[in-house]
């Protein structure tokens, strides 16, 4: 099921003016990291935070926003995401040093931050380099791998709120959890100020290595994959679960359980967003027979299915 007809272009005509760039219909399967998923109704891309202050000011309030980042966690599904989807420029990328603290843009690349503190022979920031994705989903996600979280290193945040006005919030601010925080979704995080300690730049080479050799060993890094998709239970491992309820290898149409790792899903080439998110629900139901646990989704799913066509509609689009 396509959308290939276009209708109803009210929306962008009920959006400020903005010195940012506004697309509509915005192909975002091409900034997935699954490849797949329908359009944005209109992406919104702020030239700075003032800009991205004054879109949320001045838009209508019953325009829904979506953040999105490098969509490492996300799944964008097929009938795209109605509204404006958000999505930070390069203004948000700087990356600055003061002492043992790292100042960085919501848009700056984990990996590049965990680089650069190292170079400056900063330590605590080496985990980084393992997490896909941006310091504004790490922040979102509470982000962690190889025993260390966001929460361990945050000073404090800053936010645009969904109303435009900007917030600093402080660690105990943001409500983490495990892969969580409490800060409202259509907050807009800008940026953050961490704080690592001094340390030897050959050992932060060096850990940086294992870290990565670690991640590519383990996990299908060079598939159409997102990051892991069920977050763990309390007292189990996610992949373990599924690895006992025989699902490694499960396929559903193009999507498939990694056999790498058994808490990916792969586009093998031809899924769509419904196959991945449906292979998902098979998982969960298969694990929830073998063990009694039900597993909690840890990719974030956004936008609509192509079953729905009223959603459709208010997309502006005819299906055929």
């Amino acid at each position: 099921m396509t959308a290939t007809k276009r209708k109803n272009d009210g929306l962008l005509k009920q959006l400020p003016s903005v010195r940012g760039i506004y697309e509509q219909y915005a192909d975002l399967a091409k900034l997935s990291w699954f490849r797949v998923g329908g359009p944005a109704e209109v992406l919104f891309v702020p030239a700075d935070a003032e800009d991205l202050s004054s879109f949320l000011k001045s838009k209508p309030r019953d325009v829904p926003t979506t953040i999105i980042g490098l969509t490492s966690n996300l799944l964008i599904r097929d009938g795209g995401i109605p509204g404006v989807v958000i999505r930070l420029s390069r203004a948000f990328n700087s990356v600055e040093l003061d002492g043992v603290e790292v100042r960085c843009g919501a848009n700056a690349v984990d990996a590049n931050v965990s680089m650069i503190a190292k170079n400056a022979g900063i330590q605590g920031l080496e985990f980084l380099t393992g997490i896909p994705g941006t310091i504004g989903g790490a922040l979102r996600m509470n982000a962690g791998a190889f025993g260390r979280e966001t929460q361990d290193i945050l000073i404090n945040a800053t936010s645009v709120d969904g109303k435009g006005d900007t917030r600093r919030l402080s660690r105990e601010d943001m409500g983490f959890g495990y892969r969580h925080c409490n800060i409202p979704s259509d907050w807009v995080f800008t940026g953050a100020t961490f704080r690592g300690t001094c340390g030897d730049p050959d050992k932060i080479t060096l850990r940086m290595r294992e870290i990565r050799a670690q991640r590519e060993e383990n996990q299908p890094v060079q598939s159409h994959t997102g990051g892991s998709t069920f977050a763990n239970p309390r007292t189990e491992k996610a992949w373990r679960l599924i690895e006992s309820a025989r699902c490694r290898g499960l396929r559903k149409g193009g999507a498939m359980v990694s056999t790498k790792h058994c808490n990916f899903l792969v586009n093998t080439g031809t899924a769509t967003a419904a196959d991945l998110e449906d292979l998902g629900e098979d998982v969960r139901r298969q694990v929830q027979e073998a063990s009694g646990i039900t597993l909690d989704w840890e990719i974030q799913r956004v936008g609509v299915r192509t079953e729905n066509p009223q959603a459709l509609a208010h997309m502006g689009a005819i299906e055929t």
